[in-house]
C-alpha cells in the first residue's frame, strides 16, 4: 500500500438495485465467505450491506450495545427508503468476538444466545421498517471453510 497510489477495479460497475440488504458482523476473517453466501448461495450480487461488530446483536436489545442499535437502525432505515429495501438478510456467525468481549459468552451459551438474537433482530427489523422478509442463518467453521445454516425465526 502506498499512498497517493491510484487503483481501478476491474469489476464491471452494475447500477441495478437488488433491494436487499445484509446486516452481519465486520470480523474480516469471514468477510468474504459472506459476500460469496449472498452472491452464490441466496442469489443476491450487491446486496446493500451493514456491517458492525457483533452484526444483528446490534438490533438484540442489549445495553451493551446501545450505541450501535441507534446507528444500526439509522442505517438500515435510510436504505431501506433511499434503495427501495424489501429484503433483509442477518447473519450471526461462530465466535464471534462481540458476544465474548462484550458479552462475556463463550461456547454452546453464546450460539444459544446468538440464535436468540437473531430472532429477537428480526423481529425488531421487522417492527421498526416495516420490511416484511427477513431472513437469518448461523455461519460456522467447517474444516477450511464456513458453512451457513438458516435458523428459523
Amino acid at each position: 500500500y502506498s499512498l497517493g497510489m491510484c487503483y481501478t477495479c476491474p469489476i464491471p460497475y452494475v447500477s441495478e438495485r437488488i433491494h436487499a440488504a445484509a446486516l452481519y458482523c465486520s470480523d474480516g476473517r469471514v468477510g468474504e465467505h459472506f459476500d460469496d453466501f449472498l452472491t452464490k448461495g441466496l442469489g443476491m450480487p450487491r446486496v446493500d450491506r451493514l456491517c458492525l461488530p457483533g452484526g444483528p446483536a446490534s438490533l438484540a436489545g442489549h445495553a451493551e450495545a446501545h450505541v450501535e442499535q441507534q446507528g444500526a437502525v439509522d442505517a438500515l432505515g435510510f436504505l431501506i427508503e433511499a434503495h427501495g429495501l424489501d429484503r433483509v438478510v442477518l447473519i450471526q456467525h461462530e465466535g464471534c468476538a462481540f458476544y465474548t468481549a462484550r458479552l462475556g459468552l463463550d461456547g454452546a451459551g453464546m450460539e444459544r444466545t446468538q440464535r436468540a438474537d437473531l430472532a429477537k433482530s428480526a423481529a425488531f427489523v421487522r417492527k421498526v421498517t416495516g420490511v416484511e422478509y427477513v431472513d437469518a442463518y448461523f455461519a460456522r467453521k467447517v474444516d477450511s471453510g464456513v458453512s451457513f445454516e438458516p435458523v428459523g425465526i
